[in-house]
This record gives structure tokens, sequence and C-alpha cells, in this order.
């Protein structure tokens, strides 16, 4: 194999780029005589001539010329990789970008920004909601460096664009009006509500996690009526138009009114905590594959990592009246 000297090779393309080896020298601080040598012991050390006469000057061979541009392609790599060492060195400046369903927003990417904030006030997190499908697009496309989906609504772990790790598994707790003869049931189970008029979404996610989770139950629910905002949901189920599977985080990160569920005194619901068969979604995060060791990227991951591991527990029965 020739040895491509990269120092000789940067003589080389500051000739062809000057013209004369005097130019060569000053332009590299160097003499005449040893730029001319350094040029002879590349042009013997990769086995061809890489410089012909031409009257008082010298010119560039087309082996010369092929060299060239294989080295170019070397400098443009280095120049990569420089960059990524830098930015690995660098690591506590630069932006990342976050593409979040609606609920992952309150409950999981704002808490990480706020630390990243305290911990990392160099970094910063541009976040745009958006739903799986687009979440996706976004981040194929490179609009987005990280996208938060449920696992169910997400590409396969073997699609080679995305790489992916687990966030959160987040249950489900039912909603149900306060007076509901079973809102105060010991040990509810999601079975116990088979024969209840259900509100969730028409369409998209909500719809199939929902009736997923009850036919895992061993029933299909009857679909009362047909909402996606939580605020809405939880004023039907107020109003004793129905009971609702709610996810934690829609909890933890407040809904309807811009209050959380916690602190809500006078709805007439009661938040009960499944048992048995209580359902969960899945919460993933996903960039694309060889990007996840970027250090700005891997700082976000860490503190929606650390986001998801304080979500509160779900209490046995949150009830208003």
């Amino acid at each position: 194999m020739a040895d491509w000297d990269l120092k000789k090779l940067r003589i080389l393309r500051t000739l062809h780029e000057l013209g004369t080896v005097t130019a060569t020298a000053e332009a590299l601080h160097m003499t005449p005589s040893a730029v001319s040598q350094q040029l002879t012991g590349l042009a013997k050390a990769l086995g061809v001539t890489l410089l012909e006469a031409h009257g008082r000057r010298v010119r560039l061979t087309d082996a010369a010329q092929l060299v060239l541009r294989h080295a170019e392609a070397v400098f443009a790599q280095l120049e990569r990789a420089d960059a990524e060492l830098l930015g690995y060195l660098q690591g506590e400046a630069g932006q990342v970008r976050v593409g979040a369903f609606s609920t992952a927003i309150p409950a999981l990417v704002v808490p990480a920004v706020q630390e990243l904030r305290r911990s990392h006030p160099g970094l910063s997190v541009a976040v745009r909601e958006a739903e799986a499908e687009a979440a996706y697009e976004l981040l194929a496309e490179g609009s987005v460096d990280l996208a938060l989906s449920l696992a169910a609504h997400a590409p396969t772990p073997r699609d080679p664009k995305f790489s992916r790790g687990a966030l959160l598994a987040d249950p489900l707790d039912v909603a149900l009006p306060a007076g509901h003869p079973l809102a105060a049931e010991p040990g509810l189970r999601l079975a116990d509500l088979s024969g209840e008029p259900w509100i969730f979404g028409s369409s998209g996610p909500w719809s199939q996690i929902t009736t997923t989770a009850c036919e895992n139950a061993g029933f299909v629910p009857e679909q009362a009526h047909a909402a996606a905002d939580w605020s809405a949901i939880w004023a039907m189920v107020a109003a004793g138009m129905g009971v609702a599977l709610v996810p934690r985080m829609a909890m933890a990160g407040g809904v309807g009114a811009g209050r959380g569920v916690r602190e809500r005194g006078s709805d007439g619901v009661a938040l009960r905590v499944l048992h048995a068969d209580q359902p969960r979604r899945h919460v993933i995060a996903a960039a694309r594959r060889g990007s996840e060791g970027a250090p700005g990227l891997a700082r976000v991951l860490a503190a929606l990592r650390q986001a998801a591991a304080a979500q509160p527990p779900g209490e046995e029965t949150v009830q208003s009246s």
C-alpha cells in the first residue's frame, strides 16, 4: 500500500492552488528546496511522477491530479472528524430539536428542559408538537433530532433509519363520575367496566389504545361519545356521560382548564388506579441511527429519562364531588 503522507499531500494541494514552488514555499513558511524535497519524497512513496517541467514552471501530472482528487476526500473526512470531536469536547453548547406528542410535552419534555437549563445552560432545546407519523417524517428529513412517540405507533425496531429506546411505561387510569357505583369499589379492574358507556377518540392512536386495552381485558368497549381533547373527555365524565381511560402523564401534565387532575376540587370525577388488568402505553424516544451518541442529544435523552423516572405513582383514588 502506498504511503499517503498528509503533510506532503497538503503541500501538493497548495502547489496546485498557487501554481509555483516559490509561492507554495512562501504560503507554507518553507524554503523552495524543502517544498521540492517533500514532493520528491511523496512521488517516491506513491510510485508515480507528480510534477513535470513546463517552461520555467512545473505542472502537475495526470497522476498528481488523481492523487489530489482522493486527497480532497480525505481532507473533507478529516474536517468532519475534527468537527465531531470538537462537538464531543464542547457538548455544553448547541441546540437539540425535539418532536413530541402532546401529553409528553408537559410531563417529560418540559421537566427535562428545566433540568437542562440548570445543569447545561448553554444547551438549548427546541420543541415541536407532533404525533407519531409526523414526528418520524420530521426526524427522517432532519427537521428534528429526537422524536417522542408511543411504541405502538412507531416504526419497527428493525427500521435501519432510526435507533430507539424505551422511556416510560405510562399506566392508564380510569376516570368515572364521582357518584358512580364503582367509584369506590376496592380492587377495581378494567373488566368491571365492560358494561359502561365509554368516551374515547373516533380514530387515531387514542382510539386504538382504548379499544386494545379493553379487548385485552375481555370486552369490546361501547363508544358513547367521541373526543380526543382531555378537557372535553374530563368534562363529559364529570357530567356522568361515560367513563374513560386517562394516561397518567396527562394527569401529571394537567388536563383541562390548565389545571392538573390532582388539583381539581369540584369536577365531579373519581380517578381510579386499576389493578390486575391495568393497561399501559409505552413511550419511546427515537433518533436517526448513528446520531444518538452526539453529546447534546445524549444529554437531552438523559434528562428525559430522569423526567420519566420522576413521574409520580398513581394514587388509589382521586375523587372530587
